[in-house]
């Protein structure tokens, strides 16, 4: 019943990287070497570290590890620390030749490890364990887990390295609660405790990128800017996505304001990665979405944001920071966006005098020069030439992720879709009607689980993407575009669930599979008995043995409210429901606790009401180790 969670998510495979790897490389993370003559790059999908030389601009050499990299950082001597895997994650110390020198296990999809100030310690994120694990630097042992809001993505060290800044991917909150976003939760490095989360603006998710400035006096974070409140009648002005840049204050944690990455008729979708020169000068941010990075005068971009604490007028737009967030225009005459040669900028990493950029999707670095008035992209290959049209599933992870082709490129799918997942926020979609906003769903499966959308009210998955395109990307796409984008979708499979346990193996030997935990088995009983068999059969399989975990027919449980009332919902699949927070179909329910008690007084979606506070917790472990 479990074999679906020791599955692992496995990209379609087949180009030959010359030299290097067979695999795609997929440059992602990047550090500057100490002496400031080479860049390690992370290799996300091949098990390996690439080093550039600078002055070259060629490959020197490649160090190849025994997991997939997710992160990595650099101490002065050269010795590198890099995160990977996925349910069993580990932080590996690396020598400067390449020797292993240690390993520890650190949760859960660990990404983007930070040193501490004095180097001693060394802080990993655990995306899906929703934790910061700091490790002993020296020992590589694990010296405490810090618990975080939801899928704590990046981090970096405020002034003295006295604070440590997390970003949260996704909102961690009621999707009909006033304020929907996403936090920097900001971690007291003396103590090891959370000080504060500090909300972004309302609308904020997909939080990607995080850094400092040199002296650590200010935080920057990239994030997607949505808005949600508003039906998704049109694009222009970015009347549903636009891209923001958010800035805290790296000694007091405080939030400082939030700036548009985007122009008044040209967004700039999917900010990632994010980086300040070593002088301090320039800002850098790259546009995943439309394969681009912007060149921000920080200096300028400062001046501004005081001018509009004072109430003073900046733009026509702005005479007060509350007006910032909402201004297109801020960032005029201060900012230049330089196109890449090629697809899917992530990573940033700067030199002192160009930034380079990782383009995911291209096996390719771009090497622009920001001291000039008009920088130009220069490419620097990492492997041979690639030619997506024979590979349906990598070209069409990439279409999803591309901005450039929406409408003045204000979104992509990702944008409401990371990953594949959702944004955990409400949109006011136009297929049913006006008024009547409901979450955004996960993919995966969506291809085996007809009809789609949660009132059922697609035929199937492709039917949704072709509208999508259609309606939310407004433009029209060649139709070997959606069937790539099809393709992409039925390649999506469920990341095994923070909620399963190792078991010990046959007689205590050999390596342990994911089960249930002793709760979880509790709660399976606990399944049956309250009727949640009837609409989610465990027995509901897929075309290759894949649990689905619902009967694909749609009910009036009594849930719908206002224009909704009366109506009927999808019954939706319980696979990956740990990480689709928060429940029913407006997202009113923050745990599923909730939503089986405070939600369902009638027991008309299960028969919980009657069931003790420990067995809803039971009940709920089971559900959650899909």
């Amino acid at each position: 019943m479990n074999r679906i969670f020791v599955k692992a998510f496995v990209l379609s495979l087949s180009m030959a990287i010359a030299g290097f790897s067979a695999d795609y490389i997929s440059p992602e993370y990047m550090k500057l070497s100490p002496d400031g003559k080479s860049i390690f790059i992370t290799a996300a999908t091949s098990k390996k570290i690439f080093v550039l030389d600078i002055a070259s601009s060629k490959l020197s050499s490649k160090i190849n590890l025994s997991v997939n990299p997710n992160g990595i950082a650099v101490a002065a001597d050269g010795t590198l620390y890099v995160c990977g895997g996925g349910y069993d994650g580990k932080l590996l110390k690396i020598s400067t030749d390449g020797k292993v020198l240690g390993s520890v296990s650190v949760g859960h999809t660990p990404i983007a490890p930070v040193l501490s100030k004095d180097a001693k310690s060394v802080y990993v994120a655990a995306r899906y364990n929703n934790a910061v694990i700091k490790v002993n630097a020296d020992t590589m042992t694990v010296e405490n887990s810090i618990k975080v809001l939801r899928e704590p993505h990046a981090l970096a060290l405020g002034a003295e390295g006295k604070l440590l800044f997390v970003i949260n991917h996704l909102p961690a909150t009621r999707a009909i609660d006033d304020i929907v976003a996403a936090a920097v939760s900001v971690i007291d490095t003396s103590t090891g405790k959370v000080v504060k989360n500090v909300m972004l603006p309302n609308g904020s998710t997909g939080v990607r990128g995080i850094c400092a400035a040199p002296d650590g006096s200010m935080i920057y974070v990239t994030h997607t800017f949505g808005r949600y409140q508003l039906p998704t009648t049109q694009l222009e002005r970015g009347w549903m996505n636009t891209a923001g840049l958010s800035i805290l204050d790296g000694k007091s944690g405080d939030y400082v304001n939030t700036v548009l990455l985007d122009d008044v008729d040209l967004g700039a979708a999917n900010p990632w990665g994010v980086e300040v020169s070593p002088c301090g000068k320039y800002l850098f941010v790259a546009h995943a979405g439309t394969r681009e990075v912007s060149i921000i005068d920080r200096v300028a971009l400062h001046e501004r944001l005081a001018k509009a604490a004072k109430g003073e007028k900046v733009t026509e737009v702005t005479y007060g920071s509350d007006s910032v967030p909402n201004d297109l225009s801020f960032l005029v005459s201060i900012r230049r966006r330089v196109r890449l040669d090629g697809n899917g900028p992530r990573g940033v990493v700067a030199t002192k005098d160009s930034v380079y950029v990782a383009l995911y999707f291209s096996d390719t670095l771009s090497k622009v020069k920001f001291d000039v008035e008009n920088p130009k992209a220069v490419e620097v290959a990492l492997g041979s030439k690639l030619d997506l049209t024979k590979d349906q599933v990598r070209r069409g992870e990439m279409l999803w992720n591309d901005g450039s082709m929406c409408f003045q490129q204000w979104q992509s799918c990702a944008s409401c879709h990371p990953d594949g997942r959702t944004d955990a926020l409400n949109w006011d979609l136009l297929n049913d009607g006006t008024g009547n906003p409901k979450q955004t769903k996960n993919m995966v499966y969506s291809h085996l689980t007809s009809p789609t959308m949660v009132t059922g009210i697609r035929p199937d998955m492709k039917h949704c993407n072709r509208k999508g395109l259609t309606h939310i990307q407004f433009v029209v796409r060649p139709e070997e575009d959606a069937a790539c984008i099809d393709a992409y979708v039925m390649s999506l499979k469920p990341v095994p669930s923070p909620h399963l346990v190792v078991s010990k193996g046959f007689l205590g030997l050999g390596k342990g599979k994911l089960v249930l935990s002793k709760e979880a088995k509790r709660g399976k009983k606990l399944f049956a008995m309250a009727g949640c068999v009837s609409c989610h059969p465990p027995a509901a399989k897929g075309p290759d043995g894949e649990h689905l975990f619902t009967d694909m027919k749609t009910y009036d449980l009594g849930l719908g409210v206002g224009n909704e009332e009366g109506r009927d919902f999808d019954t939706t699949t319980l696979v990956e429901v740990w990480r689709t927070a928060p429940y029913l179909y407006d997202g009113r329910a923050l745990t599923l606790q909730e939503m089986l008690t405070k939600c369902n007084p009638n027991d008309t979606h299960g028969s919980t009401q009657s069931l003790e506070p420990d067995e809803v917790d039971a009940l709920s472990e089971y559900i959650l180790s899909y």
